[in-house]
């Protein structure tokens, strides 16, 4: 196994790659294509804007490169941001493509009284297909670290593994598909529950 952190410039890979190591992995880092030569498994660890982060994956030829991935059906993980460009299109940034691996666009959190946004900190994700592969083990409903004033709104709901509440505002917190998966919360932040999920990604 070889665990290849994408590296666009913006994204958080500390936090990710001391996560891995706890694991026993030594992650590489990937920064353009041919930095991926035996990677098996694909982390996309994301901060910042969906439009920046867009342009810098595609400076770096990296965004053709995670669709051909994706498309062949090779592990990948994607983090807020890293799985907010699965998407087409974004509010954040409505001149920019997304990768459009997924269907649906990304929104922003509508106003509401006493609403806190960014939604920032700890909540739960409700599973909604059970335990899948990447889901082993954690329950029902299992506590994650959330930073974020934008979500995926995906129009196949077949994905669709957990969903989060933030006020009266109910989203897709995670996706599953095939060897994909995505989650808007940050499991390197998120103790036991998040070292679980990754382990799980891992045994892929």
């Amino acid at each position: 196994m070889k665990v290849g952190l994408i590296d666009y410039g913006g994204g958080n890979l500390r936090s990710v790659a001391n996560a891995l190591r706890s694991l026993g992995q030594d992650p590489i880092v990937i920064a353009r294509p041919e930095d991926a030569s035996g990677a098996t498994h694909l982390m996309l660890p994301g901060q910042g804007e969906f439009g920046d982060t867009m342009q810098r994956l595609e400076t770096r030829g990296l965004a053709s490169f995670l669709k051909n991935w994706i498309d062949e059906d090779q592990p990948y993980f994607g983090i807020c941001v890293g799985y907010q460009i699965l998407f087409e299109s974004s509010e954040e940034s409505p001149q920019t493509e997304g990768l459009s691996i997924l269907s649906g666009s990304v929104r922003r959190f509508q106003n509401e009284p006493k609403l806190k946004i960014p939604h920032m900190g700890w909540n739960s994700a409700s599973a909604t297909r059970g335990a899948t592969r990447i889901w082993q083990g954690l329950g029902e409903d299992p506590y994650f670290y959330y930073i974020h004033s934008y979500f995926p709104a995906p129009t196949d709901l077949s994905a669709v593994v957990a969903t989060t509440t933030h006020g009266t505002q109910k989203f897709a917190g995670a996706v599953e598909r095939g060897n994909l998966f995505s989650c808007q919360f940050h499991p390197e932040k998120s103790q036991d529950a998040g070292l679980r999920l990754i382990q799980n990604f891992l045994d892929i």
